[in-house]
């Protein structure tokens, strides 16, 4: 009987550690969390404790956009027993845990995962940023996610936690993929997707506002997040 004991107590302990792994949710510009509730329930199901974090995405700079939304939810009530905590991004919520993570330290930081992050900036900021409309429909932080040496993404550097990148080739914007060197999403390539440092990388059939939503996408966030791996296709 002392087997069986030991061994229903370990089966316990095991159940009870993968209810403890928290998800931290960030959606992209101009975005609310609501984007992310499909994510969110089938992150749930995986048996991931999820917050899904709402930020004024157009109201500040990166930096200030990611001490407030990430110092926040690292701080929330419903993660305090989480002995893990992951990310799982949408476009500017990358560049928001890449723009922490490069000046705080936190022990229980788990994998990443971003969907259709401008690790290298667009070239739609290049050419659009600084029209007033655009100013007036991103904020501050849109005008920093160009392409050029001195853009937010390219000054943050290689990453110092376990990444991996989901990247789409779809586009419905052409006006935007006219502007784009190479498959893209309609706001970012695949090829600016990709960052030093990064685990892993991979590419769905999906445009940029509904990566989130794409079940391959989700397939492949929960793979991670549990693996570390996306298993099929490898970075090259």
């Amino acid at each position: 009987m002392r087997w069986l004991l030991t061994t229903i107590l370990l089966m316990s302990a095991a159940m009870n550690l993968q209810a403890q792994e928290g998800v931290v949710l960030l959606h992209g510009m101009c975005r609310t969390a609501e984007s992310m509730q499909k994510m969110e329930t089938s992150l749930r199901q995986a048996g991931f404790s999820v917050l899904n974090a709402d930020y004024p995405s157009r109201t500040a700079l990166v930096e200030a956009l990611s001490d407030a939304a990430i110092g926040q939810a690292l701080a929330n009530p419903a993660l305090k027993d989480c002995v893990k905590i992951h990310f799982v991004t949408h476009s500017l919520g990358g560049i928001l845990v890449r723009s922490y993570f490069k000046r705080h330290v936190e022990p229980r930081l788990g994998r990443v995962v971003m969907l259709g992050p401008p690790n290298q900036g667009s070239e739609v900021v290049d050419e659009l940023g600084s029209w007033w409309m655009f100013r007036k429909l991103n904020g501050p932080a849109g005008g920093e996610l160009g392409t050029g040496a001195n853009s937010t993404p390219n000054k943050l550097g290689p990453v110092n936690f376990e990444l991996g990148v989901i990247a789409g080739d779809r586009s419905i914007n052409w006006i935007n993929s006219c502007m784009i060197t190479g498959s893209d999403d309609g706001k970012v390539s695949v090829e600016r997707t990709k960052v030093a440092g990064m685990k892993d990388h991979v590419v769905v059939h999906a445009t940029h506002p509904f990566l989130m939503k794409d079940k391959m996408a989700i397939d492949y966030t929960i793979r991670f997040l549990k693996t570390g791996t996306f298993g099929e296709v490898r970075v090259k």
